[in-house]
């Protein structure tokens, strides 16, 4: 019997990956299959948000958007892949010394959708390893749930300035590896 893996990847910590690295193209199901290595890649489970719309949208939120919804398309004609989206909300905050407004986005639900899908797979897909591509400590529980499970977990991650890893995600993981760019060209895109 071959051991079967799910791979969980948040796109927005994955993007700042290949930024900082400067590997922009990838291949997500080479990708997604070299981080499995010998094992079945059941599914890979892909988490972001679509651009913030105001509405009526602006001419730019309009090709930003068209532009995701091709990057969307794309990931969904893959094999075994599954796209979850979260909503992208804005806040306007002001600042409390010289009263400037800064416009910040919110990503919404990714975290849930990520935690259900890990919790629901340790239990339904039938899989020995849950391999993670973020940085986030929202997910421990479900870590934690899968290591109860006997399911190991692996951690993919980068140390820079803009994507580290949690501590606790990190301790909580029974297998860690760092991002390298040689990782991710295997994977890029010819």
């Amino acid at each position: 019997m071959i051991d079967k893996a799910d791979v969980f990847i948040d796109g927005g910590y994955f993007a700042k990956v290949r930024q900082n690295l400067g590997v922009y193209k990838v291949d997500f199901a080479k990708f997604s299959d070299l981080l499995c290595g010998s094992m079945e890649r059941l599914f890979t489970f892909y988490y972001d948000c679509p651009p913030f719309q105001s509405n009526p949208p602006t001419e730019e939120e309009k090709i930003r958007k068209a532009g995701f919804d091709r990057f969307e398309y794309s990931l969904r004609s893959y094999p075994r892949f599954q796209v979850r989206l979260g909503k992208l909300s804005r806040v306007d905050v002001q600042c409390e010394h010289c009263g400037d407004i800064t416009t910040k986005y919110r990503q919404k639900r990714v975290d849930n959708l990520l935690t259900v899908d890990l919790t629901r797979a340790i239990w339904k897909d039938n899989i020995s390893k849950a391999i993670l591509v973020t940085g986030d400590s929202d997910f421990v529980p479900a870590v934690d749930e899968a290591n109860r499970a006997q399911i190991l977990t692996h951690v993919y991650y980068l140390r820079s300035s803009n994507t580290a890893i949690h501590d606790e995600l990190y301790m909580a993981c029974s297998e860690r590896t760092e991002i390298t760019k040689e990782l991710l060209e295997k994977a890029a895109m010819v």
